[in-house]
């Protein structure tokens, strides 16, 4: 397939991504069980009167969109194309709470309308008044990973040029109460986590908003090239070194030929042995982590693609991220691998422009 470019990146997360900068104030946590993600002043972007309706993960996609639309230069994207996990959630479990407050009569529709999880990509259309392709993506960790890949064929059958991509994911009280109890999240006792080198369960959770624009043609503010993706469901130990070489070897790359790995090592000591496997094949490359600045979701791949591009764009590699000592001159050539406790394997990688 046809290589397309990643022309603007905006994210909003738990670290102050919207800052100038933000690479030199990554702050990493891991002695909470949930990180809130850093706000924006809404009233600046939306009315005041419509910011009272939304839900968190509308809100947050509202404002990075805008912001990544705006780097990009582009009012009106050929398309919309969404990515996420749990969708707006908040708005779901007030609707369920509505069902059952109210013995499931007399039910007024405005929750359940807002709480179909492709409410983010059409909220934004109607902002924009875009009445192009819209398409919302929910296969959990991968959510994003589709969204490009839509994104890729929908540039090289010529049916777009410029396509606004993104990933959110909100928390919600109820849903990281039951996270809780199945073990998902880390028992307090647990903490703080060591991302690296766990030996507990659970991880600790995020939640954040990231957008892009995805291109046909390289513009001088470009951050990379979007060369290739791949996703596997259900991955064995035993694969993950395949399945990795036999990516970087249809894209005519070995090993050596990539600059820095960044891997989604969560805490969770039972999902993180993928990890652990991947790095033996990097021998030469910089490994990277960031699931310790961005805390673990379903659409964190986000916060990891917007690392990716910034430094690509700035060559430049926070310390904070660092697992090795590795540190590369020129950095050509990015690997991102992400899972969602041992599914839905994605790899993703990017090229300096």
């Amino acid at each position: 397939m046809s290589a397309v470019y990643i022309n603007s990146a905006s994210c909003i997360s738990v670290q102050d991504t919207l800052s100038e900068n933000f690479l030199q104030n990554l702050k990493p946590e891991n002695s909470v069980k949930m990180i809130k993600a850093i706000e924006p002043n809404y009233k600046e972007f939306i009315p005041p009167a419509m910011i009272r309706r939304m839900s968190k993960t509308v809100k947050m996609s509202s404002v990075a969109s805008h912001h990544a639309l705006k780097e990009a230069g582009i009012e009106q994207p050929d398309a919309i194309i969404v990515g996420t996990g749990m969708g707006c959630s908040q708005d779901s479990e007030k609707f369920l709470k509505n069902v059952i407050d109210n013995h499931e009569e007399f039910l007024t529709p405005t929750f359940f309308i807002q709480s179909t999880h492709n409410t983010v990509a059409g909220q934004i259309a109607l902002g924009l008044q875009c009445h192009a392709y819209n398409f919302t993506y929910v296969n959990t960790s991968s959510s994003l990973e589709f969204s490009f890949l839509d994104a890729q064929l929908q540039i090289a059958d010529g049916e777009a040029e410029n396509i606004l991509v993104g990933s959110t994911d909100e928390q919600t009280n109820r849903t990281m109460e039951l996270y809780c109890l199945n073990n998902t999240i880390k028992k307090e006792t647990e903490l703080p986590a060591n991302h690296l080198h766990s030996t507990t369960k659970g991880v600790i959770w995020g939640e954040g908003a990231s957008f892009f624009v995805v291109g046909k043609d390289k513009t001088e503010n470009s951050y990379a090239k979007l060369t290739d993706i791949k996703i596997s469901n259900r991955l064995e130990l035993n694969e993950i070194q395949k399945f990795i070489q036999e990516f970087l070897a249809k894209n005519n790359f070995s090993v050596q030929d990539i600059d820095v790995v960044i891997l989604g090592f969560s805490s969770d000591a039972s999902s993180d042995v993928y990890y652990t496997n991947a790095m033996d094949l990097f021998s030469d490359s910089a490994l990277l982590y960031y699931k310790h600045l961005s805390g673990e979701f379903n659409t964190a791949s986000g916060f990891s693609t917007f690392m990716a591009c910034h430094i690509l764009k700035e060559q430049q590699i926070p310390e904070v991220m660092m697992i090795n000592e590795t540190k590369k001159e020129e950095v050509k050539n990015v690997l991102l691998y992400n899972h969602l406790a041992g599914s839905d394997h994605s790899l993703v990688l990017l090229e300096k422009v």
